[in-house]
């Protein structure tokens, strides 16, 4: 097996053995045993960076052995300088997730922690699959372990959450899934995603499949006006749910677009190109101003989400290299801002198991270290300079406004409602007097609670102060993307 299949079928191994050690009794093993799988699936990654060969944009670390011969289905793996840092981020956020659940998970453990480890190497799955129907299994099955954590550990309207999230997504991949069989057709019975990318097609079959993987991975995204699934999934799912949602799940959409929508109907991509940028701004700024409004903390930063992808739309579709590249940043930024957003919410409700603002006040009194970490993360949700959040969001704005100075001014609005609900929340939460007998019987964080934030805030400002490493890797192969989608294939 080569690292990117050790980097799937390991936490899918240990998900599984976990699963089979039977109900709580066991609990302390399992969850031992859950952060052994997850941390040796993070320390599995670190190679692909390490000996990845940033000079060329061709696929590294490939896998290719038969699969289904009579369709002519491979298990085909690889990763280029596009998906190559999504591995690590899924193996590492699902290290943080299983920490966040250490206590506050005390039913079903093994279930809990086993749905997590399969679910992260269903993803590294996702991110690393080079054939469209390996890719399609992979991304469909992810949403049997997330609609089981949504619907058994969440919160009062969970089955209505859980089967929302299910069908939404479900749904468009049903489109989805007639584009890749029309493809296998055309391309003489072949599933191989590089082979799908150099097919002749006419303009309206461009068309036609660009909406048919629209429908897939805008809803995954999600795109205005198909976000409506996500705040109501955020608010019931638990902790770790939303985090792994936030940080990981919304990239396999966007992801989707770079991989299959663009490279493969590249004049549709142009032709459509106004539409998905309208709906990335309207995103950007109209979204932003009903997060303004939220009274409960996980909607807010829901909404902030939805917002934050459609920086990352708005970057693909202008087609250069710094909008590109700084959607592939936003991306990865995102995975750390959003998640350790939500975690710092659920260190709140594991206490006072409330998540509307109103319930707090003056958090900062009781909780000294803990609002210190939330306040820098509240910094990167804003794009503050030498955080994560503001890398990405920069590069977009500056390649929106050299493909248009005002499309560039419609982006930029987005930091000042950004800071605009990010801080209100913040005050209204963490500042002040000490607003009620329960905020001010708080403790600050404990020495795991502590672990869990230092990581995640550590990489919040190693990507915000030296972000070299991120987009290095990425140069060569968006560089090479660009040349490809700027390719006319009418025939």
């Amino acid at each position: 097996m080569g690292l990117l299949s050790l980097a799937i079928w390991t936490p899918i191994f240990f998900g599984v053995v976990l699963l089979a050690l039977g109900r709580d009794e066991h609990a302390r093993v399992v969850r031992w045993l859950a952060l052994i799988g997850a941390v040796a699936s993070l320390l599995i990654t670190v190679p692909l960076y390490l000996q990845f060969d940033a000079s060329t944009a061709a696929l590294q670390f490939v896998e290719k052995a038969a699969w289904i011969s009579r369709f002519n289905m491979n298990y085909h793996l690889g990763v280029d300088g596009i998906s190559l840092w999504f591995v690590p981020l899924t193996a590492f956020i699902t290290v943080i997730v299983v920490i966040s659940a250490w206590e506050a998970i005390t039913e079903r453990v093994n279930q809990y922690m086993g749905a997590f480890l399969i679910l992260s190497g269903l993803m590294i799955g996702v991110f690393s699959a080079m054939d469209a129907m390996l890719f399609y299994v992979f991304f469909e099955a992810t949403l049997i372990p997330m609609y089981l954590i949504i619907g058994i550990w969440g919160g009062p309207r969970k089955i209505y959450a859980a089967f929302k999230f299910f069908l939404y997504t479900l749904l468009g991949s049903l489109l989805m899934l007639i584009a890749l069989i029309y493809l296998y057709n055309k391309a003489g019975g072949s599933f191989d995603i590089q082979a799908w990318h150099k097919l002749p097609l006419a303009g309206s079959v461009q068309s036609l499949l660009f909406f048919a993987f629209f429908a897939a991975f805008a809803v995954k995204v999600p795109m205005w006006p198909v976000h409506t699934w996500l705040p109501d999934v955020h608010v019931e799912a638990p902790t770790g749910g939303s985090a792994v949602l936030a940080a990981i799940m919304l990239k396999l959409g966007a992801y989707g677009f770079l991989r299959f929508s663009m490279p493969i109907a590249p004049d549709a991509s142009h032709q459509w190109a106004w539409l998905m940028i309208a709906l990335s701004v309207v995103a950007v700024i109209y979204v932003g101003l009903v997060a303004i409004v939220q009274q409960d903390m996980k909607k807010l930063v829901a909404y902030s989400s939805v917002a934050h992808m459609g920086f990352v739309t708005l970057g693909f579709f202008i087609f250069n290299d710094l909008g590109v590249s700084g959607g592939l940043v936003q991306m990865i930024a995102h995975g750390f801002v959003s998640g350790a957003m939500f975690l710092s919410i659920g260190v709140l409700y594991d206490r006072v198991h409330s998540r509307e603002i109103a319930s707090y006040g003056g958090v900062i009194n009781t909780m000294p270290k803990f609002t210190a970490f939330a306040l820098l993360f509240a910094m990167a949700n804003c794009g503050l300079p030498a955080t994560a959040g503001f890398v990405g969001e920069w590069m977009v704005i500056l390649g929106a406004v050299r493909a248009n100075f005002w499309l560039g001014l419609a982006a930029s609005t987005a930091l000042i409602f950004g800071a605009a609900y990010t801080l209100w929340m913040f005050k209204r939460v963490y500042l002040g007097p000490v607003a009620n007998e329960e905020v001010r019987g708080l403790t600050d964080i404990n020495g795991r609670e502590f672990l869990m934030l230092s990581l995640l805030a550590i990489m919040v400002l190693y990507m915000g102060i030296h972000p070299k490493p991120f987009t290095d890797v990425m140069d060569v192969s968006v560089a090479e993307f660009l040349k490809h989608v700027a390719t006319s294939k009418l025939n």
